[in-house]
């Protein structure tokens, strides 16, 4: 905001052109006048009457040649030189009427300084005044941070419970920590989507490491079944009747399987019905333990069926027959293959530890 300046003319204002009006009028001006002396009529506030413009160029020219005759007199007396006058001889009323008129006719714009006698220049600082109309304010001291000791972590978290088991180090001793129960898990899907190409979970059958069952239901998918693949699942339509929804299943699932290992075979595919991912470091694939393949007489990088694994290292016909596959029979067979392998596996991993 840039400064203002106002400029304020205290004087007198110009008097007006005045005329001599005719002889009635002047009689009764000179009655007025002459009660007024008389106390009988209050004086009226009027400005005097203009002279004529001779006489007041005469009274103009008198004045100026008496201050001319004083300065040199003045001059001869003291014998120093004569001072300069503080103000300009008034210049005539040619130049000064233009002035007025200039005034006159922008009157909002702020005039240059006024060279009347009675003129005021004001110059006002808005900004100035406006900024110490604003109230103060004491800056504070700042606040001094107390060094207290640091503040322990609380036992007890409040984040909810993972669905995935505890992390694991890569390091060799990883499977030291590793809880000692273990359990396998066989799951069996129906077709959902369209033309039922989407695998969802049906059945989930989950067995402790002695082969006991400790988890069997039916699961009713999220999306309408389209295939119910009963060649291979073994479920029919009459088992979705009082099947357990998905998401009540899957919680229950997810508790078994936190923190302990589990064994499957091509457990990829029962991971993905669940929509859970478990640790590396707690997963034992049947389907791609080399050691297996080694007794069963196959190549070690070779993908094996459970079926086949099972005819020749257990002596067992699993999955036979047109009723389908049991998830709790297919369990307990992938557990008992992993046992026959389990020392020299754990040994194995032991020395090369999975990478999760």
């Amino acid at each position: 905001m840039s400064t203002l300046l106002l400029n304020l003319d205290f004087g007198k204002p110009p008097p007006k052109k005045g005329f001599e009006g005719n002889a009635k009028h002047r009689s009764f001006v000179k009655k007025r006048r002459l009660l007024e002396r008389r106390g009988l009529l209050a004086k009226k506030n009027q400005p005097p009457s203009k002279a004529p413009k001779a006489r007041l160029e005469a009274k103009q020219q008198k004045q100026q040649q008496k201050q001319q005759n004083g300065d040199a007199a003045r001059g001869d007396d003291s014998g120093k030189a004569a001072s300069l006058p503080k103000k300009k001889p008034t210049a005539s009323s040619s130049t000064a009427e233009p002035a007025q008129d200039r005034t006159a006719k922008v009157p909002w714009l702020t005039p240059g300084p006024s060279q009347k006698a009675g003129s005021v220049v004001v110059k006002v600082d808005l900004l100035g005044e406006f900024q110490s109309a604003l109230p103060k304010v004491k800056n504070r001291p700042p606040r001094s941070k107390k060094k207290g000791p640091p503040k322990q972590p609380s036992q007890k978290s409040s984040s909810p419970p993972s669905t995935q088991g505890p992390p694991e180090s890569k390091c060799p001793t990883t499977l030291q920590r590793i809880p000692s129960k273990m359990v396998a898990i066989d799951c069996e899907m129906v077709g959902t989507g369209p033309k039922g190409h989407v695998s969802s979970l049906a059945r989930c059958s989950i067995v402790s490491y002695e082969g006991d069952v400790l988890y069997d239901e039916y699961i009713r998918p999220p999306c309408q079944i389209v295939d119910y693949r009963t060649r291979w699942s073994g479920i029919k339509k009459q088992h979705m009747v009082n099947a357990t929804p998905f998401k009540v299943a899957r919680g229950q699932i997810l508790k078994l399987l936190t923190g302990k290992i589990v064994v499957g075979h091509a457990i990829h595919n029962d991971f993905k019905a669940l929509q859970y991912f478990h640790p590396k470091s707690l997963t034992r694939d049947t389907s791609r333990i080399p050691l297996l393949n080694r007794k069963a007489g196959s190549p070690e990088n070779a993908t094996m069926s459970l079926k086949n694994l099972t005819k020749m290292l257990l002596n067992r016909d699993i999955q036979a027959g047109k009723s389908g596959h049991s998830s709790v029979e297919d369990a307990q067979a992938t557990m008992e293959l992993y046992k026959l392998v389990e020392v020299e596996w754990e040994q194995h991993l032991i020395q090369n530890p999975p990478k999760d």
